[in-house]
Protein backbone atom coordinates (compact mmCIF):
# COMPACT_ATOMS: atom_id res chain seq x y z
CA UNK A 1 0.00 0.00 0.00
CA UNK A 2 1.22 3.31 -1.39
CA UNK A 3 0.68 5.35 2.58
CA UNK A 4 3.73 8.32 2.11
CA UNK A 5 4.40 10.59 -0.81
CA UNK A 6 7.46 9.55 -2.93
CA UNK A 7 10.69 11.54 -3.39
CA UNK A 8 12.78 10.66 -6.64
CA UNK A 9 16.60 11.69 -7.56
CA UNK A 10 16.46 14.45 -9.88
CA UNK A 11 17.80 14.17 -13.31
CA UNK A 12 20.30 16.91 -13.78
CA UNK A 13 21.03 17.76 -17.48
CA UNK A 14 23.80 20.04 -18.51
CA UNK A 15 23.24 21.70 -21.83
CA UNK A 16 25.17 24.34 -23.71
CA UNK A 17 22.32 27.02 -22.15
CA UNK A 18 22.59 26.03 -18.54
CA UNK A 19 23.24 28.16 -15.48
CA UNK A 20 24.48 27.53 -11.58
CA UNK A 21 21.29 28.04 -9.87
CA UNK A 22 19.79 24.53 -9.51
CA UNK A 23 21.63 23.01 -7.42
CA UNK A 24 22.06 25.78 -4.56
CA UNK A 25 18.25 26.15 -5.27
CA UNK A 26 18.12 22.30 -4.11
CA UNK A 27 20.15 22.47 -1.56
CA UNK A 28 22.34 19.94 -3.17
CA UNK A 29 26.00 19.46 -3.90
CA UNK A 30 27.23 18.26 -7.35
CA UNK A 31 30.36 18.93 -9.48
CA UNK A 32 28.34 19.29 -12.85
CA UNK A 33 28.07 22.72 -14.03
CA UNK A 34 25.84 24.42 -16.39
CA UNK A 35 23.19 22.26 -15.19
CA UNK A 36 19.96 23.87 -17.54
CA UNK A 37 17.31 21.32 -16.30
CA UNK A 38 16.67 19.19 -13.02
CA UNK A 39 13.76 16.41 -14.22
CA UNK A 40 12.06 16.17 -10.62
CA UNK A 41 9.85 13.37 -11.95
CA UNK A 42 9.80 12.04 -15.08
CA UNK A 43 8.57 8.62 -17.03
CA UNK A 44 10.51 9.79 -20.55
CA UNK A 45 12.09 6.21 -21.26
CA UNK A 46 16.18 6.70 -20.70
CA UNK A 47 15.18 8.85 -17.93
CA UNK A 48 12.43 7.42 -15.42
CA UNK A 49 12.67 8.42 -12.29
CA UNK A 50 14.18 6.80 -9.28
CA UNK A 51 12.54 6.42 -5.76
CA UNK A 52 15.48 7.62 -3.64
CA UNK A 53 14.33 7.53 -0.09
CA UNK A 54 11.78 5.60 1.93
CA UNK A 55 10.11 1.52 1.88
CA UNK A 56 10.13 2.42 -2.37
CA UNK A 57 14.16 3.45 -2.52
CA UNK A 58 15.74 2.04 -5.78
CA UNK A 59 12.18 1.51 -7.18
CA UNK A 60 10.80 2.81 -10.58
CA UNK A 61 8.17 5.63 -11.56
CA UNK A 62 7.30 2.80 -14.35
CA UNK A 63 7.59 0.19 -11.52
CA UNK A 64 5.60 1.39 -8.97
CA UNK A 65 2.82 2.27 -11.78
CA UNK A 66 2.61 -1.44 -12.88
CA UNK A 67 2.63 -2.55 -9.97
CA UNK A 68 -0.45 -0.09 -7.86
CA UNK A 69 -1.82 1.32 -11.12
CA UNK A 70 -5.03 3.63 -9.92
CA UNK A 71 -3.54 3.52 -5.92
CA UNK A 72 -0.98 5.65 -7.37
CA UNK A 73 -2.22 7.45 -10.50
CA UNK A 74 -5.89 7.71 -9.82
CA UNK A 75 -9.06 5.47 -11.77
CA UNK A 76 -9.23 8.24 -14.20
CA UNK A 77 -6.07 9.06 -15.26
CA UNK A 78 -5.25 4.98 -14.87
CA UNK A 79 -8.75 5.01 -17.65
CA UNK A 80 -6.69 7.03 -20.10
CA UNK A 81 -3.57 6.93 -19.50
CA UNK A 82 -2.83 3.24 -18.27
CA UNK A 83 0.61 2.19 -16.75
CA UNK A 84 2.25 5.62 -18.42
CA UNK A 85 2.59 8.65 -15.86
CA UNK A 86 1.05 11.25 -18.10
CA UNK A 87 3.25 14.32 -16.57
CA UNK A 88 6.73 15.60 -16.74
CA UNK A 89 8.17 18.01 -14.23
CA UNK A 90 11.15 20.00 -14.20
CA UNK A 91 13.27 22.95 -13.08
CA UNK A 92 14.87 24.93 -15.92
CA UNK A 93 17.59 27.54 -15.28
CA UNK A 94 18.52 29.59 -18.46
CA UNK A 95 22.23 31.31 -18.12
CA UNK A 96 21.93 32.08 -22.02
CA UNK A 97 18.87 31.87 -24.64
CA UNK A 98 16.96 28.81 -25.39
CA UNK A 99 16.42 28.17 -28.34
CA UNK A 100 12.83 29.14 -30.36
CA UNK A 101 10.98 25.86 -30.27
CA UNK A 102 7.34 24.56 -30.93
CA UNK A 103 5.99 21.37 -29.82
CA UNK A 104 3.42 19.22 -31.49
CA UNK A 105 0.06 18.32 -30.65
CA UNK A 106 -1.01 15.12 -30.08
CA UNK A 107 -2.53 14.44 -33.30
CA UNK A 108 0.79 15.42 -35.19
CA UNK A 109 2.85 13.60 -32.42
CA UNK A 110 1.09 10.70 -32.88
CA UNK A 111 0.97 10.35 -35.95
CA UNK A 112 5.07 11.17 -36.57
CA UNK A 113 6.48 10.09 -33.17
CA UNK A 114 3.97 7.67 -32.08
CA UNK A 115 3.56 9.58 -28.98
CA UNK A 116 1.70 12.25 -27.10
CA UNK A 117 2.45 16.21 -28.40
CA UNK A 118 3.36 18.81 -25.50
CA UNK A 119 1.26 21.81 -24.00
CA UNK A 120 3.07 22.69 -20.74
CA UNK A 121 3.19 25.69 -18.96
CA UNK A 122 5.82 28.02 -17.10
CA UNK A 123 6.06 29.44 -13.70
CA UNK A 124 8.79 31.93 -13.01
CA UNK A 125 10.53 31.82 -9.86
CA UNK A 126 13.74 34.19 -10.30
CA UNK A 127 15.07 36.36 -12.58
CA UNK A 128 18.10 38.60 -13.42
CA UNK A 129 17.31 42.65 -14.55
CA UNK A 130 16.12 42.18 -18.18
CA UNK A 131 15.49 38.47 -18.50
CA UNK A 132 12.58 37.75 -21.03
CA UNK A 133 10.05 35.38 -22.18
CA UNK A 134 9.17 34.97 -25.28
CA UNK A 135 5.99 33.43 -26.66
CA UNK A 136 3.67 33.69 -29.49
CA UNK A 137 3.10 35.59 -33.06
CA UNK A 138 2.69 39.53 -32.16
CA UNK A 139 1.87 39.43 -36.06
CA UNK A 140 0.26 37.70 -38.64
CA UNK A 141 2.20 35.93 -40.95
CA UNK A 142 1.83 32.55 -43.23
CA UNK A 143 3.79 29.13 -43.22
CA UNK A 144 5.64 30.61 -46.31
CA UNK A 145 6.56 33.93 -44.76
CA UNK A 146 7.75 31.77 -41.37
CA UNK A 147 10.08 29.35 -43.74
CA UNK A 148 11.39 33.06 -45.23
CA UNK A 149 12.10 34.53 -41.92
CA UNK A 150 13.85 31.65 -40.42
CA UNK A 151 16.01 31.51 -43.79
CA UNK A 152 16.83 35.27 -43.36
CA UNK A 153 16.68 35.04 -39.08
CA UNK A 154 13.89 37.73 -38.97
CA UNK A 155 11.71 35.66 -37.32
CA UNK A 156 12.43 37.29 -33.98
CA UNK A 157 10.86 39.96 -35.24
CA UNK A 158 7.22 38.54 -35.13
CA UNK A 159 7.17 36.55 -31.91
CA UNK A 160 5.85 38.29 -28.97
CA UNK A 161 8.33 38.83 -25.89
CA UNK A 162 7.95 39.82 -22.24
CA UNK A 163 10.12 41.17 -19.50
CA UNK A 164 9.60 38.30 -16.69
CA UNK A 165 9.37 38.82 -13.06
CA UNK A 166 9.10 36.11 -10.15
CA UNK A 167 5.25 34.94 -9.89
CA UNK A 168 4.64 35.32 -14.08
CA UNK A 169 2.82 32.35 -15.37
CA UNK A 170 3.12 31.49 -19.12
CA UNK A 171 0.83 28.78 -20.81
CA UNK A 172 1.78 26.82 -23.69
CA UNK A 173 -0.58 25.31 -25.37
CA UNK A 174 0.85 22.53 -28.16
CA UNK A 175 1.78 24.98 -31.55
CA UNK A 176 2.53 28.17 -29.68
CA UNK A 177 5.91 29.16 -30.57
CA UNK A 178 8.10 29.89 -27.31
CA UNK A 179 11.53 30.43 -26.14
CA UNK A 180 12.78 31.07 -22.48
CA UNK A 181 15.27 33.95 -22.36
CA UNK A 182 18.73 33.94 -20.33
CA UNK A 183 17.93 34.89 -17.02
CA UNK A 184 14.99 32.80 -15.81
CA UNK A 185 14.84 30.33 -13.49
CA UNK A 186 11.43 28.43 -13.89
CA UNK A 187 9.03 25.62 -13.20
CA UNK A 188 7.48 23.75 -15.77
CA UNK A 189 4.80 21.38 -15.82
CA UNK A 190 4.43 19.35 -19.35
CA UNK A 191 2.83 16.34 -20.84
CA UNK A 192 5.08 13.32 -20.82
CA UNK A 193 6.86 14.16 -24.44
CA UNK A 194 10.40 14.65 -25.32
CA UNK A 195 9.33 15.96 -28.83
CA UNK A 196 10.72 19.58 -29.82
CA UNK A 197 11.14 21.45 -32.66
CA UNK A 198 13.47 23.84 -32.89
CA UNK A 199 13.33 26.87 -34.96
CA UNK A 200 16.13 29.14 -35.12
CA UNK A 201 19.16 29.15 -32.27
CA UNK A 202 20.84 32.45 -32.86
CA UNK A 203 23.52 30.84 -34.95
CA UNK A 204 24.54 29.46 -31.87
CA UNK A 205 27.22 26.19 -32.51
CA UNK A 206 27.74 23.16 -29.99
CA UNK A 207 30.65 22.11 -29.07
CA UNK A 208 32.43 21.07 -31.79
CA UNK A 209 31.80 24.15 -33.56
CA UNK A 210 28.90 23.13 -35.87
CA UNK A 211 25.29 24.64 -35.98
CA UNK A 212 23.12 23.26 -33.84
CA UNK A 213 20.33 21.44 -36.07
CA UNK A 214 16.64 23.17 -37.01
CA UNK A 215 13.46 21.34 -37.77
CA UNK A 216 11.90 24.21 -40.16
CA UNK A 217 9.67 21.98 -42.32
CA UNK A 218 8.47 19.42 -39.37
CA UNK A 219 7.76 22.78 -37.07
CA UNK A 220 5.88 24.37 -40.33
CA UNK A 221 3.22 22.18 -39.64
CA UNK A 222 3.08 22.31 -35.99
CA UNK A 223 2.67 26.23 -35.29
CA UNK A 224 -0.39 27.52 -34.29
CA UNK A 225 -0.17 30.78 -36.36
CA UNK A 226 -3.38 32.44 -34.40
CA UNK A 227 -1.96 35.74 -32.95
CA UNK A 228 -4.08 36.76 -29.35
CA UNK A 229 -2.92 40.14 -27.95
CA UNK A 230 -1.72 38.94 -24.66
CA UNK A 231 -0.05 35.65 -24.05
CA UNK A 232 1.07 36.00 -20.41
CA UNK A 233 -1.23 34.08 -17.99
CA UNK A 234 -3.68 36.46 -15.57
CA UNK A 235 -4.95 33.79 -13.30
CA UNK A 236 -7.39 34.46 -10.60
CA UNK A 237 -7.45 33.35 -7.19
CA UNK A 238 -4.91 30.16 -6.66
CA UNK A 239 -4.95 28.32 -10.18
CA UNK A 240 -2.16 29.29 -12.08
CA UNK A 241 -2.76 27.12 -15.28
CA UNK A 242 -5.55 24.57 -16.16
CA UNK A 243 -6.06 22.26 -18.94
CA UNK A 244 -7.18 18.68 -19.84
CA UNK A 245 -3.88 18.10 -19.15
CA UNK A 246 -2.98 19.35 -15.52
CA UNK A 247 -4.53 21.79 -13.01
CA UNK A 248 -1.70 23.76 -11.89
CA UNK A 249 -2.29 25.58 -8.20
CA UNK A 250 0.01 27.87 -6.07
CA UNK A 251 -0.60 28.67 -2.24
CA UNK A 252 1.61 30.98 -0.52
CA UNK A 253 1.51 30.03 3.25
CA UNK A 254 2.68 31.24 6.65
CA UNK A 255 3.28 30.50 9.94
CA UNK A 256 0.85 32.78 11.48
CA UNK A 257 -1.93 30.70 9.45
CA UNK A 258 -3.61 27.79 10.29
CA UNK A 259 -2.70 24.73 7.93
CA UNK A 260 -4.19 25.47 4.37
CA UNK A 261 -6.20 22.54 2.57
CA UNK A 262 -4.39 21.75 -0.97
CA UNK A 263 -7.57 21.31 -3.25
CA UNK A 264 -8.07 17.98 -4.53
CA UNK A 265 -10.55 18.60 -7.63
CA UNK A 266 -9.33 15.85 -9.82
CA UNK A 267 -9.13 11.90 -9.84
CA UNK A 268 -5.53 12.35 -9.41
CA UNK A 269 -2.07 11.92 -7.69
CA UNK A 270 -0.55 15.71 -6.27
CA UNK A 271 2.76 16.65 -7.11
CA UNK A 272 3.94 19.50 -4.27
CA UNK A 273 6.62 21.03 -5.13
CA UNK A 274 7.99 23.52 -3.09
CA UNK A 275 9.30 27.12 -4.49
CA UNK A 276 10.60 29.17 -1.57
CA UNK A 277 11.21 28.29 2.31
CA UNK A 278 9.54 24.80 4.13
CA UNK A 279 6.32 23.32 4.69
CA UNK A 280 4.67 20.27 6.71
CA UNK A 281 2.15 18.30 4.32
CA UNK A 282 -0.02 16.19 5.97
CA UNK A 283 -2.79 13.71 4.29
CA UNK A 284 -5.73 12.02 5.89
CA UNK A 285 -4.18 9.10 7.67
CA UNK A 286 -2.05 11.55 10.40
CA UNK A 287 1.15 11.14 8.12
CA UNK A 288 3.20 14.51 7.76
CA UNK A 289 5.92 15.27 5.83
CA UNK A 290 8.24 18.27 5.68
CA UNK A 291 8.89 19.50 2.10
CA UNK A 292 12.16 22.09 1.49
CA UNK A 293 12.92 24.90 -1.03
CA UNK A 294 13.51 22.58 -4.32
CA UNK A 295 11.72 19.53 -3.17
CA UNK A 296 9.08 17.81 -5.17
CA UNK A 297 6.97 15.52 -3.94
CA UNK A 298 4.71 12.62 -5.43
CA UNK A 299 1.67 11.71 -3.37
CA UNK A 300 -0.45 8.75 -4.77
CA UNK A 301 -4.16 9.32 -5.38
CA UNK A 302 -4.97 7.70 -2.65
CA UNK A 303 -3.66 9.99 -0.13
CA UNK A 304 -6.20 12.88 0.15
CA UNK A 305 -7.43 15.44 2.58
CA UNK A 306 -3.96 16.79 1.95
CA UNK A 307 -2.84 20.55 3.90
CA UNK A 308 0.34 22.28 4.58
CA UNK A 309 1.24 24.31 6.87
CA UNK A 310 4.82 26.38 7.13
CA UNK A 311 6.14 29.69 5.40
CA UNK A 312 6.34 28.37 2.15
CA UNK A 313 5.28 29.46 -1.70
CA UNK A 314 4.38 25.77 -3.26
CA UNK A 315 2.83 24.84 -6.39
CA UNK A 316 0.31 21.93 -6.39
CA UNK A 317 -0.02 19.58 -9.53
CA UNK A 318 -2.88 17.16 -10.80
CA UNK A 319 -3.17 15.46 -14.23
Amino acid sequence: MLDQPLHFTPYLKTVIWGGERIAPFKGITTDKTGIGESWEISAVPGHVSVVDRGPYKGRTLTELIEEFGPELLGEENFRRHGTSFPLLIKLIDARDDLSVQVHPDDRLAQQRHNCPGKTEMWHIIDTIPGAKIYAGLKEKITPEEYEKRVADNTIMEVIASYDSAPGDTFFLPAGRIHAIGAGNLLAEIQQTSDITYRIYDYDRRDKDGNPRELHTFQARDAIDYTVHSDYRSHPEGSLLAGCRYFDVRRLDIDSDSAATPIEHPRDSFTIIMCLDGSADIAHGNGCVTTIHCGDTLLYPATLRELTASGTATLLSVQS
